[in-house]
């Protein structure tokens, strides 16, 4: 009895800690800023100096250049694959050619739902020149294609969904924590990431990132 009894106290408190972590990661995620919005530059040396400009062997010694001198370099945005609602591949590399807007998210993530309309209604303003790639994390058990797409037909939702089922796309952006949104150019560059739910200004702010 005793027994019992203890493994019914580590059960409620196990219980408790989830829903305190539930309760904890949907605040956090609608509480992203502006600020929490992660631009992406690489610093790379500029261009090797030509004979003309090289210094002689003994001549005065002069310092690097530093890195407010150095021209940022664009981060490629790795390819994965994806299925449509008829179960179609779609690749990502499908969309260069016009700036993508690569949202991952699942219908029982509360910080996702809140984004949400934001994107939807930015999707009808602009979705003749900026690609929404709203890829959904379908693992088969937490969420199913037949659950996400009910919840996007619930919602009224235009932008097009896309299915991981395998799992690469989240893997090959280490998209782990929900949601998580990138912006890629129309060259195919990662330009700037926001992990958590962001505000319309937020999202208006990645958009000018990657049309300019």
């Amino acid at each position: 009895m005793k027994n019992k009894n203890t493994l019914l106290v580590i059960v409620l408190v196990f219980v408790l800690l989830l829903g305190g972590a539930y309760v904890l990661y949907d605040r956090l995620g609608k509480e992203v800023t502006a600020e929490q919005m992660i631009v992406h530059s690489t610093p790379v040396s500029t261009a090797e100096p030509t004979e003309e400009e090289a210094l002689p062997e003994n001549g005065p010694t002069v310092e690097p250049e530093s890195a407010e001198h150095e021209e940022p370099e664009d981060i490629l945005a790795l390819d994965f694959h994806v299925y449509d609602k008829a179960g179609n591949t779609v690749h990502l590399s499908d969309f260069f050619g016009k700036p993508i807007v690569l949202n991952f998210w699942a219908s029982w993530c509360g910080p996702c739902q809140s984004e949400m309309p934001d994107f939807n209604e930015k999707y009808a303003e602009l979705g003749g020149d900026v690609h929404f790639v709203m890829v959904n994390m379908t693992d088969g058990r937490r969420e199913t294609v037949e659950t996400a797409s009910a919840f996007i037909e619930k919602n009224s939702y235009d932008f097009p969904v896309f299915y991981d089922t395998s799992g690469e796309a989240a893997a090959t952006y280490g998209a782990y924590s929900l949601p998580t949104s990138f912006f890629i150019n129309s060259e195919g560059h990662v330009i700037a990431q926001a992990v958590g739910a962001i505000d319309a200004a937020t999202l208006q702010r990645g958009i000018d990132m990657i049309e300019n």
